[in-house]
């Protein structure tokens, strides 16, 4: 497919136009999708590549591909005061998607049916740009990246995806299979799908393709998107991290970071990390960020999608690592709540705990991760002056010393060095688990 007009393309706008994709609920809210919050908010993707906060008012933001603009919808709630823009080549779905931004009451909200390669045409610069589950159905996906690249800012983010042709290689051999049976000779539709539907259900439950891709899902209420989506998906294409990067450098883009990148840490695939076997504990840390992703996919592919944030090449590195921060960068550090956690419900559980003395566990409100991470009551107090503001490091400091004025194994009042060298290791972690971001004096 090299324009908007070839059979595939045809075929594929078909498709949503007559099943709008996805089918969530005109009244179904994200507010409380907190790993979604975090995913989508321009916050996170700018800190983690430039150990830097923005803010998200009067940005404009694209989501390409909106479909029936749940993720817009997820988008505005995630950026306050952003401009949302949304284009799709389903004139059906951008209906929906113009309903459900005037539902939920966003009025700072516009939609176009239009192509991905007609961008410009909008005359708008983004500052972030969304294309979710889109990216794998064009011809070149380089092509696609660069006519996004051409509207978006110099200090603009991409985030994208890709299908896995490793996690999701028994789907594309079950399309083959459906292609060879003709029913993706058109748009599929209810015949197309019941004939699938009988074709799996009578097939033996040990034969692999069955085995391996079958579930329920497919006889439920669901079913039809379900089917859609996974067997009968027209131009939907598999890739590898390798991929991914080589379209990255044919684009002139820089890799940011895997969206859900804690859940591609290579050292957790290994029973003992830091007791490897020769060659791998002299080796991995040496590889690449792109080999070490493409080493995690091929001992591990889980993942159904390969997220990933991209942008303009920097010109410079902006980020220094902690571990180079000199007392004069702490001492001048401002302190920042990750908009994640302004959700009321973490304050009032967080004020609960500590009225009580109990430990917190933050782990249930953290994004993309599974370790089980807890902070002591007394030491979450620290956390609450930051929900109302930004705070200076040494505001916390000495919030900290009004609040615990005496030291609880001596009894005599609480040392501001002292303090000052808890807050540093309390907020690095808190920081590594996304809760608080601290932003470095330029």
């Amino acid at each position: 497919m090299t324009n908007s007009t070839s059979d595939l393309w045809a075929k594929i706008r078909q498709q949503f136009d007559s099943s709008p994709y996805p089918t969530i609920p005109l009244d179904k809210s994200p507010k409380d999708s907190l790993d979604l919050l975090y995913i989508h908010n321009l916050v996170t993707p700018y800190y983690l590549r430039n150990q830097k906060v923005i803010d998200t008012k009067d940005k404009v933001i694209l989501d390409a591909g909106c479909g029936t603009g749940y993720k817009s919808l997820v988008l505005a709630e995630a950026n306050p005061g952003a401009k949302i823009v949304g284009v799709d080549i389903s004139e059906e779905s951008v209906k929906l998607a113009r309903q459900r931004l005037e539902y939920h009451g966003f009025d700072n909200a516009e939609f176009h049916v239009l192509s991905i390669y007609d961008l410009p045409q909008l005359n708008y610069q983004f500052d972030y740009i969304n294309c979710d589950e889109v990216l794998y159905l064009f011809p070149d996906i380089a092509v696609a990246l660069q006519a996004m690249k051409a509207v978006l800012k110099p200090e603009g983010i991409i985030r994208s995806n890709l299908h896995s042709s490793l996690q999701r290689a028994n789907i594309f051999r079950a399309q083959k299979v459906f292609t060879l049976m003709g029913l993706m000779d058109g748009n599929p539709e209810d015949l197309e799908i019941e004939i699938v539907t009988d074709t799996m259900k009578a097939l033996k439950d040990n034969v692999n393709l069955k085995a391996t891709t079958w579930s329920p899902g497919y006889e439920g209420e669901d079913k039809k998107e379900n089917i859609l989506m996974n067997y009968l998906f027209q131009g939907d294409k598999g890739y590898t991290i390798n991929d991914i990067f080589s379209a990255l450098r044919a684009a002139d883009l820089e890799f940011i970071k895997m969206t859900n990148w804690r859940q591609w840490d290579l050292m957790n695939l290994f029973k003992e990390p830091d007791n490897l076997p020769a060659f791998l504990g002299m080796s991995l840390p040496e590889i690449s960020i792109e080999d070490s992703l493409h080493l995690f996919e091929l001992l591990h592919p889980i993942h159904r999608l390969l997220n990933f944030w991209c942008g303009h090449p920097q010109t410079a590195p902006t980020v220094v690592p902690f571990s180079e921060w000199t007392e004069s960068d702490w001492e001048n550090a401002t302190v920042y709540m990750h908009p994640q956690f302004q959700h009321p419900k973490f304050k009032t559980d967080l004020i609960a705990c500590i009225s009580l003395g109990k430990t917190f566990p933050i782990r249930k409100y953290l994004a993309l991760t599974e370790e089980f991470v807890y902070i002591d009551s007394s030491m979450a107090l620290c956390l609450l002056p930051v929900f109302d503001k930004p705070l200076p490091m040494m505001s916390l400091v000495e919030h900290w010393q009004k609040f615990r004025p005496l030291d609880p194994l001596t009894a005599e009042p609480t040392d501001q060095v002292k303090v000052f060298q808890i807050l540093q290791k309390l907020l690095q972690v808190l920081e590594d688990f996304d809760c608080i971001m601290l932003e470095r004096q330029s």
